[in-house]
């Protein structure tokens, strides 16, 4: 099942300076070997609150592969480059089951609900 990263990254100044550079001109050789790929970068059109900044949505092929790329040796060597001159919240989550929907969702919260009642 497919895992996706999203941050929502912030760069002081709005331009990256020589050492975010440095950082993106390495990133995808350490994420190439974990099977990850790039789905979607830049600046959201935000139409509900706020969201200063720009999005990064990447996809591996699991959770197993994403932290493998996340705590690499590789990836870890460059991970200051990034947190050093940028402002992030990175999260990993999977994708959905087949056969997913909000409104069943809703239907096994009310049942759970409904099973803890006195």
């Amino acid at each position: 099942m497919p895992t996706y990263l999203i941050n929502h990254l912030r760069i002081p100044g709005g331009v990256p300076n020589e050492e975010a550079l440095r950082y993106l001109e390495n990133v995808e050789a350490t994420v190439a070997p974990h099977g990850g790929r790039w789905l979607a970068q830049g600046d959201p059109d935000t139409v509900e609150g706020a969201w200063p900044g720009s999005v990064v949505l990447m996809e591996f092929p699991d959770r197993a592969a994403a932290r493998a790329w996340y705590e690499s040796a590789e990836y870890q060597a460059i991970l200051p480059m990034r947190t050093m001159n940028t402002i992030s919240d990175l999260v990993f989550i999977d994708s959905l089951p087949d056969g997913f929907s909000v409104a069943g969702f809703a239907r096994d919260i009310r049942g759970l609900i409904a099973s803890s009642r006195p």
